[in-house]
């Protein structure tokens, strides 16, 4: 009994760390937004790897520790490597660099006489990219991707001046480069300055910094920010010559291509760790972000046989630099209000060095951290600066507490706009509820109000928003629908202006009339509420029918015990947390006071029901996948809910049909798993039809 019960708590945990690690492993590779420290994003592979270790049955093929990195992100193309771009095992003391050492010997059967060369080489903290060069021609350059597929990102690679164009000397007739781009600290600055002044993205660090420039689809913006790249090592070749890394080094600087200069051949632990440590003192020194030290063995026909195993090789391995730590002062806790309206605590220090970096601010994350941790301005506290990580408050030092501090208190109430914020059940993050108004928020919001999806205002793009709000003509949604009579009564009205004329001011404004009508599914979209999507909108219209009714039941539901609120958690899809955002919405008396001036301004009509539930197809839930030639996704998606369908974004037991288009995927496979039946896209026009 006791062996069930602990297979069972093994099968669990395995789940949620492989839940977790995927979820980082999207952030980190897919969207450059890591949503953990390195350590301890680690410390859950280390845990994982030991737990398949005991339980070989729980290792399948779709485990992180069988995968590296991510799908490519979509929008580039997809390119697959000659060589798969692996991932490398990690070291963290000097008995695993022994150990590691000891392991090479045994597998080649090495005596204990025998040299084993490695070079050591500082670990970048960057994006992996592979360069494919064609009788001395740069073709092509790649993402790692998930280790098998990357994705195409020639045209931006080929705006960093560090990468030639055409190699010198002698070019083989293939070449593959891999190697790390980077973006240096005092260009990473200058970045995060310019974009705060443009009212940018604001990087967390470097390594983010560098993976969204080259994942520009722009390559001009790329060609903008100044990046750096060190290559490692090869991958498809047709070198014939090289022995060992060391020259395969030596032979990347003389085609032109840039390398670590403080590259080193060691061999014994001794030797290694004395590498090791030089250069953990001179980190600072660099310039750049390195968070360890790669260890290579030097010998390629050693690297051959030793080979790899699932997601690494087997002759390389990365010894992790320790989390850099200082101590300090907590001067003051801010609140930040994000474009969500999430309320994100800041910690503000007294300004200490951490490896080379002035660090004032850290991340307090929410507000159970503070909690949890028991912070008081006036403590003195570790922070730890873990490479590319943003600065984090590891412990407090309470002997060293003001006899005054005391506890911190989160705020109710958004310090930006004076709405209340609230905190949904099940989440950490409390959340400001006055979107429509909270300056804050202002922007995102009136640029969602104007989307396709809202109310599709044409020539009221983002950066029209953005303009109208700096100078003060559009701070609430009603305020769009005034601008006619308020742009009349300007010193310089808009027709006056570089970039305007009388014929586009007037093609905008009669682009605003044409929107004071609106359905009231579009309506409800358009005021973004959080967790109410399209699908969600139209299902609320299609319940209440009509924005008093709306209105009025959302305002009763605020109180869960109602029976309003039972009918709300009734409605498909809608759970108690996009309930509890919904009723919090309403509930806001900045919100009241923006529906009665939309509702002044506007004509909002009733939801008219027009799906042909008579229809064969109707109740059934539906799924569309891959690409669809004959009419649009959102095309198929109107005419499958015009019948009565469901439509679903994901494929389970409950799903009826799923339409496959071309490169149809993951979706079709499961469905075919599932006996789901599966339509081509023929087939879903001819039964759609009838």
């Amino acid at each position: 009994m006791n062996d069930m019960l602990a297979k069972l708590d093994a099968t669990v945990r395995h789940a949620e760390l492989v839940k977790a690690i995927r979820k980082a492993d999207e952030a980190y590779y897919t969207h450059d937004e890591p949503v953990m420290s390195d350590a301890a994003y680690d410390a859950l592979r280390l845990e994982l790897e030991a737990l398949e270790a005991a339980h070989s049955d729980l290792v399948n093929k779709d485990s992180p520790t069988q995968k590296l990195g991510a799908a490519p992100a979509r929008g580039f193309s997809k390119v697959t490597h000659a060589q798969p771009m692996l991932s490398l095992s990690n070291l963290f003391s000097e008995e695993d660099v022994a150990d590691f050492l000891l392991r090479v010997r045994r597998f080649l059967g090495l005596g204990e006489d025998e040299i084993v060369e490695l070079v050591a080489e500082p670990k970048i903290d960057g994006l992996s990219c592979s360069l494919r060069y064609e009788n001395g021609t740069l073709v092509q350059a790649a993402t790692r991707g998930d280790g098998a597929v990357g994705e195409d990102i020639t045209a931006n690679v080929k705006a960093i001046k560090s990468i030639p164009h055409k190699l010198t000397g002698d070019a083989p007739e293939l070449l593959e480069v891999r190697g790390e781009i980077f973006m240096t600290h005092a260009d990473f600055k200058a970045l995060n300055e310019a974009q705060e002044a443009s009212g940018g993205k604001i990087f967390a660090n470097p390594r983010n910094a560098a993976a969204g420039s080259v994942r520009q689809l722009d390559p001009a913006v790329t060609a903008g920010r100044k990046l750096g790249f060190y290559g490692y090592a090869l991958g498809a070749h047709s070198l014939q010559e090289l022995q060992t890394q060391a020259k395969i080094l030596d032979r990347l600087r003389e085609y032109g291509l840039p390398v670590q200069e403080r590259v080193s051949v060691v061999s014994g632990v001794r030797e290694i760790m004395a590498y090791y440590n030089d250069i953990l003192m001179a980190r600072a020194e660099f310039g750049y972000d390195i968070d360890g030290i790669v260890y290579k063995i030097n010998r390629l026909d050693w690297q051959e046989r030793l080979g790899q195993v699932s997601r690494s090789p087997r002759w390389a391995s990365a010894h992790k630099f320790p989390a850099e730590q200082a101590i300090t002062r907590l001067k003051a806790i801010d609140i930040q209000v994000g474009r969500t309206g999430a309320l994100t605590p800041v910690a503000r220090l007294k300004p200490v060095t951490v490896g080379g970096v002035v660090v004032s601010n850290a991340t307090l994350h929410n507000e159970d951290e503070i909690r949890r941790k028991d912070l008081r301005v006036g403590d003195t506290v570790t922070i730890q600066r873990a490479g590319d990580v943003i600065p984090q408050i590891v412990e407090v030092l309470t002997e060293k507490r003001p006899v005054n501090a005391v506890a911190y208190v989160f705020p109710e109430i958004c310090p930006a706009c004076g709405s209340e914020a609230v905190r949904s059940e099940n989440e950490a993050v409390r959340r400001c509820t006055g979107g429509l108004i909270c300056p804050a928020q202002a922007v995102e919001r009136l640029k969602h109000f104007v989307s396709r999806l809202a109310f599709d205002i044409e020539g009221m793009g983002d950066k029209i928003i953005a303009q109208f709000y700096e100078e003060g003509l559009v701070r609430s949604p009603a305020d769009i629908f005034k601008l006619r009579d308020v742009n009349a009564g300007l010193e310089m009205p808009l027709q006056e202006r570089e970039g305007w004329g009388a014929q586009s001011v007037a093609k905008l404004f009669d682009a605003i009339e044409a929107r004071r009508e609106i359905a009231l599914n579009r309506f409800i979209y358009a005021l973004g509420i959080r967790q109410i999507g399209e699908a969600t909108a139209k299902r609320l219209a299609q319940v209440y029918g009509s924005i008093e009714a709306l209105q009025t039941a959302m305002e009763a539901a605020h109180d869960h015990e109602s029976e309003a609120y039972s009918d709300l958690i009734g409605i498909d899809d809608i759970g108690p947390a996009a309930a509890g955002d919904l009723t919090a919405f309403f509930h806001e008396p900045h919100n009241k006071e923006v529906l009665a001036d939309l509702r002044m301004a506007l004509t909002i009509q009733p939801y008219e029901d027009k799906r042909d539930l008579s229809h064969a197809m109707s109740g059934k839930v539906i799924v569309f996948t891959g690409t669809l030639t004959q009419m649009s996704r959102a095309e198929a998606k109107d005419k499958a809910e015009r019948i009565g369908m469901k439509v679903s974004g994901s494929v389970s037991g409950k799903t009826d049909y799923v339409v496959a288009g071309a490169d149809a995927g993951s979706k079709l496979k499961k469905a075919q798993e599932l006996g789901v039946k599966v339509l081509s896209e023929d087939e879903w026009m001819a039964v759609s039809a009838g």
